[in-house]
């Protein structure tokens, strides 16, 4: 890392997104470009329609995202396989070891976007979680529960309590990401963990709190899932971001969809950010007098926890006078996606 010129210009290596979303046909198409510029990994999340659940569909969508990568960027997608009650521990223990497979994906059944085939019974899995422990495998968690009994703000907690916390007592050795946590409690169960445990946080959850959503009217294209929390939780969110503490790593969940499906009466869930992260994050790590540990946060700790070498290329963040009049839109040929409005100028532009 080098922070040059009156921390005018900041050189980290190329960063990684542990948690994106790409979809697929044309949307595939019109947001691939804005992760693969930026980011030289990412793991893809698998939750299309009909799912990614065997290895021979993650082959096959594999194939579908480099098609859509822009000549001359260097991306590699790591690819993950949704988990279901179905799952076969040799189907993923072989898409495991032939590399093609980086992870498994649990979502609770019903917890967000197309995850209605997801887990409803824990123990209907458990035997590919313990051959996923045995082989060294990561489980990527949607951490919420979705007993409609349960107030929305509080799923993340109650997944801790219900279930995270009892999977880490009967199964220490699976290797577990709490992908987009939201919460004080999540990064304090995180921090609690000395070995086998992760998390992501994604750059919205970072800028954003539950106000955004509501305050001065609905702004559909400030909700997701997991929802923006209080400020509370928000402060926890950066203090854990920046502080260098190797459990914690990027994921975006960057999750684009188009306007008609995002501005309706029930709109979907997703913040599409890819285009404009890393722009975001300087902000946040120059604000919070942290931009020595972006590198550590962007580059380096997720790919330690995925046991993977850092990257070798490096990406320049230029801190310019005059903010970037970034894209507001993203064109799928039919309809537009809206990128993430951080709502403060970007002054950090990679270049």
């Amino acid at each position: 890392m080098r922070l040059e010129d009156e921390m005018k210009q900041l050189t980290i290596r190329r960063p990684d997104d542990w948690h994106v979303h790409l979809r697929d046909g044309a949307v595939l198409k019109a947001v691939t470009p804005d992760t693969s510029a930026h980011f030289s990994r990412a793991i893809v999340m698998p939750n299309l329609v009909p799912p990614v659940v065997t290895t021979r569909d993650a082959a096959a969508y594999r194939d579908r995202i480099l098609a859509a990568i822009p000549s001359g960027h260097d991306f590699t997608p790591l690819m993950t396989l949704y988990l279901t009650e179905g799952t076969s521990a040799e189907d993923v223990e072989v898409g495991f070891r032939s590399g093609l497979v980086t992870a498994v994906k649990l979502y609770p059944a019903g917890a967000t976007t197309n995850s209605q085939s997801g887990v409803r019974d824990l123990s209907k899995v458990m035997p590919v979680l313990e051959r996923m422990a045995s082989i060294g495998m990561t489980l990527c968690v949607h951490g919420e529960v979705t007993d409609p009994s349960t107030d929305i703000f509080d799923r993340e907690a109650v997944f801790i309590e219900r279930v995270l916390a009892p999977l880490r007592e009967r199964l220490p050795e699976l290797r577990i990401v709490m992908e987009h946590v939201t919460t004080k409690d999540g990064v304090d169960f995180v921090s609690s963990q000395s070995e086998n445990m992760g998390a992501t946080i994604t750059t919205h959850h970072l800028i954003i709190n539950r106000n955004a959503i509501l305050a001065g009217g609905i702004r559909p294209h400030y909700y997701c899932l997991p929802v923006a929390k209080r400020e509370e939780h928000r402060l926890v969110l950066r203090r854990a971001a920046t502080s260098g503490d190797a459990r914690f790593f990027l994921g975006t969940d960057s999750a684009p969809h188009v306007d008609p499906l995002k501005e309706c009466a029930c709109g979907c869930a997703g913040i599409y950010s890819s285009l404009n992260t890393m722009s975001c994050l300087a902000h946040v790590f120059e604000e919070d007098g942290a931009l020595d540990r972006l590198e550590a946060f962007a580059s380096l700790n997720g790919p330690a926890f995925y046991r993977l070498p850092p990257n070798e290329a490096t990406i320049t963040l230029e801190r310019r006078e005059t903010a970037w009049d970034y894209p507001r839109k993203r064109n799928t040929g039919e309809d537009d996606i809206t990128v993430f409005d951080p709502m403060f100028p970007l002054h950090w532009v990679a270049t």
